[in-house]
């Protein structure tokens, strides 16, 4: 296989983005998993999950944050593994993690009891506690979900581009499910401070450089026969298809799955250049506690099949 080629962003990375030291170690963990996993006849999908931080000096104390908690990222990782996809969980350190995420606002303490002197977990403070741990422990046992955490863009972008390497070698049957809320803006490294900054000094101004748009190197470069799926979060309804056809027509991935902050929980629009879904839940899904990313799993899955047909014809 040729190798990928390089990009004017491969220097800007190496330029501006301090890579994590152990990006080389975890490039050859995925490669290895993505490996094993398409061997045995299994698609595998990289999810990214959560929000980046941006630091805003070099010794950080400030940083620019986003809302995201990784639900989305989450939540779709389990549909992943059921629809029998084996899954590299690309995520901010901290934010939701798959299986565990339902219990993420739960004391971990208040679960917990003495029963005869012994530690037992409460299950009415836990419900579905048995039923999780076993799906979880099918997934952990089997070897299908590999986490990679990250806290900062830096450790993002630079992450993002060793999954996408090391999943090239599997051409079709790789899914990059692009669900994180990744800052548009960023301070170059060369012009942070090294200290914290004094507000002795007065208000606070900042000038911030645009991030560099990934999605192009990795669609064209880095991992060309994948099949891709982006996400574009608005807040004005009106401009959200024109956007996520703007983005088709720019990158030429295969789908933007498009939704409104307000609505995200329970409406996005599954966008393709030949087509649009509309994926809604309703009252009674809501109801019965169903959640969106189901549906959109269930869409994307396949989307892929079609995808691997193509190619393969």
């Amino acid at each position: 296989m040729a190798e990928p080629r390089v990009s004017s962003i491969d220097g800007k990375l190496a330029e501006e983005f301090a890579a994590p030291s152990h990006v080389d170690e975890v490039k050859e963990k995925m490669a290895t998993f993505a490996r094993r996993h398409a061997e045995a006849g299994r698609r595998v999908v990289l999810i990214t999950s959560g929000g980046t931080k941006v630091p805003l000096e070099s010794r950080t104390v400030r940083f620019l944050d986003n809302f995201s908690s990784g639900k989305r990222g989450a939540s779709s990782a389990e549909y992943f593994l059921d629809a029998g996809y084996a899954v590299i969980f690309l995520h901010r350190h901290r934010s939701l993690h798959p299986y565990s995420r339902t219990f993420s606002a739960v004391n971990m303490l208040d679960t917990l009891q003495f029963n005869a002197g012994e530690v037992v977990v409460n299950q009415q403070v836990l419900p579905n506690i048995a039923k999780v741990l076993k799906r979880y422990r099918e997934v952990t046992d089997g070897k299908l979900l590999l986490p990679v955490d990250f806290n900062t863009l830096s450790e993002y972008l630079h992450l993002l581009k060793a999954a996408a390497q090391a999943l090239s070698t599997i051409g079709s049957k790789a899914m990059f499910y692009l669900a994180a809320a990744v800052s548009d803006f960023y301070i170059p490294a060369s012009e942070m401070p090294e200290h914290k900054i004094q507000s002795s000094n007065g208000p606070l101004q900042l000038t911030m450089n645009m991030v560099p748009k990934i999605l192009s190197p990795l669609v064209k470069d880095w991992a060309p026969k994948a099949f891709v799926i982006s996400f574009k979060l608005e807040t004005d309804a009106s401009i959200l298809l024109e956007k996520a056809r703007r983005a088709l027509d720019t990158y030429r991935h295969q789908v933007v799955v498009a939704n409104v902050l307000d609505s995200r929980r329970g409406y996005v629009m599954v966008v393709t250049p030949t087509s649009q879904d509309e994926v809604v839940l309703s009252k009674e899904d809501a109801k019965n506690e169903v959640e969106i990313e189901e549906r959109i799993v269930t869409n994307l899955t396949a989307a892929h099949d079609h995808f691997i047909t193509q190619q393969a014809g």
